[in-house]
């Protein structure tokens, strides 16, 4: 017995308002970037209030999430790919190194200061505060739901076909 072919959902034109019956015909690309976007924003505004940004929480998980202490070449490597510039990263290490939140060792590795553990817990309170106001009247269940569509949205446009 043959299958039948998956069946098209014709694309409609972005639509906020769309009612729930429209929504298979939204872009994915719309709804998706409008998340990230305001997401992104409510976190950095949140931040902001207690003057940090974004890319300097990322530096400070990245320090202290390793095995070993990573060097500054390492950092900026790492977590260029997902700040706004190609130097940001390298900016922000010297900003944290400044602040008194990093120190760099002789062998020039990178290291959480006690204040910058400090920061680094009081921005992980932050972010959990800020993520249970994302997540509200979303289920673990459905979240998951969600991040395996887009997951699975990414493979295919990667061409590998597979999570």
């Amino acid at each position: 017995m043959e299958s039948a072919a998956p069946s098209r959902t014709d694309q409609a034109p972005a639509d906020p308002a769309a009612a729930d019956e429209a929504l298979a015909t939204q872009p994915v690309g719309y709804w998706s970037g409008l998340a990230h976007d305001a997401v992104t924003r409510h976190l950095r505004d949140a931040m902001a209030r207690i003057d940090v940004t974004q890319p300097q929480y990322w530096v400070l998980n990245r320090v202290n999430g390793g095995p070993s202490a990573p060097s500054r070449e390492e950092v900026v490597s790492q977590l260029t790919s997902l700040a706004d510039g190609p130097h940001e990263i390298a900016r922000v290490v010297d900003q944290l190194l400044h602040r008194g939140w990093l120190r760099a060792d002789d062998a020039r590795q990178l290291h959480l200061t006690d204040a910058g553990e400090a920061a680094r817990v009081r921005l992980r309170d932050l972010v959990t505060d800020v993520r249970a106001e994302v997540h509200a009247g979303i289920s673990d269940e459905e979240y998951v739901a969600a991040l395996k569509v887009l997951r699975r949205m990414v493979a295919n446009v990667q061409g590998d076909g597979a999570p």
